[in-house]
């Protein structure tokens, strides 16, 4: 398969690449394990069906859209709105053209990558989609779909896949969770708590995201004390239904404590509509610590993913809504915002807290030496804009001197995009490998424990850092 030579991966040296190749070939079929992501867990139905090509590969995936709309490309032209109408097949081949004449804008980027493993190990393609051949490829595609076999519940299979974690808001009945439970499929998917909305008190929707929790728990959430009681008992039903992590996105990642009677105070001006920003910043500081210790208590493992500005694009924003490739990485600091934190219970064997950040100059300042020192700190993996060949090498090197491997929590996909998951494993793996390849041949680790550490990277360290 020339697309996806293993030089390409590997480097030029043959002697890098032969024994890179030796550690991949030993980890290659390993299951693929995803413990954090963004997949519809209504794909996992029986009833489900693909829709077309434009459903699986551009509307769903920030990465690509993104890119041809920073080349004056219209979101709408993509078949992106915040009401989506159905589109004839004319508009839909009219959209996959588009991605055809400007797939070279994807050249040398992750996503160029994951897209042309898709193209070619799922559909088989021998050449690039470009101008020429993009309805012949689309025809390929759209007959691929209606095959029996193609639907995620087998496809599960076909990939190695052994568990995938959606994220769900904390108000979230879980229907479809229950119904995938009631399935009994050979794999696991399971949901994880992301209650952000709820901590964003000065936002005009705050007010409907209280009422979506008071309704799902039956309670009246009038007070703060009633709040918390409404969280712990939706913590408790999403493990119920095998939750194993809560995930919190944020800019900054502040923590710290407020007394009882000042975030009352600031909850009660939340619900008449009159709360500050700065108020809000030291709620959400208050309520990371709370998120610590429910964690400390039922054993959810925390996510942490700092140093995102949100919907920067206003404009767009406002006409298309969340997640429209408008987010952007800022400068962040760890090491006094967690301060708190982490004195409080950084140091309980029962609390596992996982950073990940989108301003990788902390790796080696801040992230590396906070996750060497304690002992609930784990590392999660180069993330959005550095899930990639370059990024996940500046990662690893950043890093392993001062952390170590043990201290990190393997790979995550963070995909909307479904059949990108292998893509996305298949090049950690190669660049874990890369990166081993190159300790063994300076003689930093023998090939014996570039073996054991090839597999920790690849299933052993997720599993533990997850409770799996």
């Amino acid at each position: 398969m020339p697309i996806l030579s293993d030089d390409r991966y590997f480097g030029p040296g043959s002697e890098l690449k032969f024994v890179a190749n030796e550690l991949f070939n030993k980890i290659s079929e390993l299951p693929i394990i995803s413990p954090h992501g963004h997949i519809d867990p209504a794909i996992f139905l029986p009833e489900f069906k693909f829709g077309d090509p434009v459903e699986l590969f551009i509307t769903p995936d920030h990465y690509v859209f993104r890119m041809l709309y920073s080349q004056g490309i219209d979101l709408a032209d993509l078949g992106i709105d915040n009401n989506p109408k159905i589109l004839t097949e004319d508009e839909k081949r009219e959209i996959w053209q588009i991605l055809g004449d400007n797939f070279h804008l994807f050249l040398g980027t992750p996503s160029g990558c994951w897209l042309t493993y898709e193209f070619s190990k799922i559909f088989g393609f021998e050449e690039r989609l470009n101008g020429s051949n993009a309805q012949k490829l689309y025809d390929k595609i759209s007959e691929k779909i209606e095959e029996d076999s193609f639907v995620p519940s087998k496809l599960m299979k076909e990939f190695n896949i052994n568990l995938i974690t959606t994220t769900d808001p904390a108000y979230d009945s879980l229907d479809t969770h229950s119904k995938i439970l009631k399935s009994k499929l050979d794999f696991k998917i399971i949901p994880s708590f992301r209650p952000d909305k709820l901590f964003q008190i000065s936002s005009k929707e705050w007010k409907n995201e209280l009422e979506k929790l008071s309704s799902v728990t039956k309670s009246e959430i009038n007070n703060f004390n009633r709040f918390i009681c409404a969280l712990e008992k939706q913590r408790e039903y999403f493990k119920s239904h095998g939750a194993v992590a809560t995930d919190h996105g944020i800019e900054e990642p502040y923590t710290g404590s407020l007394t009882h009677e000042a975030v009352e105070i600031i909850f009660n001006k939340a619900l008449k509509d009159c709360v500050s920003k700065e108020e809000e910043k030291l709620f959400q500081g208050h309520m990371l610590m709370e998120m610590a210790r429910m964690s400390c208590e039922d054993g959810l493992v925390m996510q942490l993913h700092a140093g995102c500005f949100r919907n920067h694009n206003f404009p767009l924003f406002e006409k298309y809504g969340w997640d429209k490739g408008a987010d952007l990485p800022v400068k962040t600091e760890f090491t006094n915002n967690l301060y708190q934190l982490l004195n409080k219970y950084g140091n309980n064997k029962n609390f596992t807290l996982i950073l990940f950040t989108m301003d990788e100059s902390t790796y080696s300042r801040e992230l590396a030496p906070l996750a060497g020192h304690y002992p609930a700190l784990k590392l999660g993996p180069a993330w959005w804009f550095h899930d990639s060949i370059q990024g996940m090498t500046r990662y690893r090197k950043s890093v392993t001197e001062t952390a170590g491997f043990f201290n990190t929590a393997g790979f995550n996909d963070d995909t909307r995009a479904f059949l990108s998951i292998p893509a996305r494993h298949d090049l950690s793996r190669r660049m874990d490998c890369n990166f081993l390849a190159e300790l063994v041949l300076t003689s930093q680790i023998t090939i014996e424990e570039a073996e054991m550490l090839a597999y920790e990277l690849t299933n052993g360290l997720v599993k533990k850092a997850y409770k799996l």
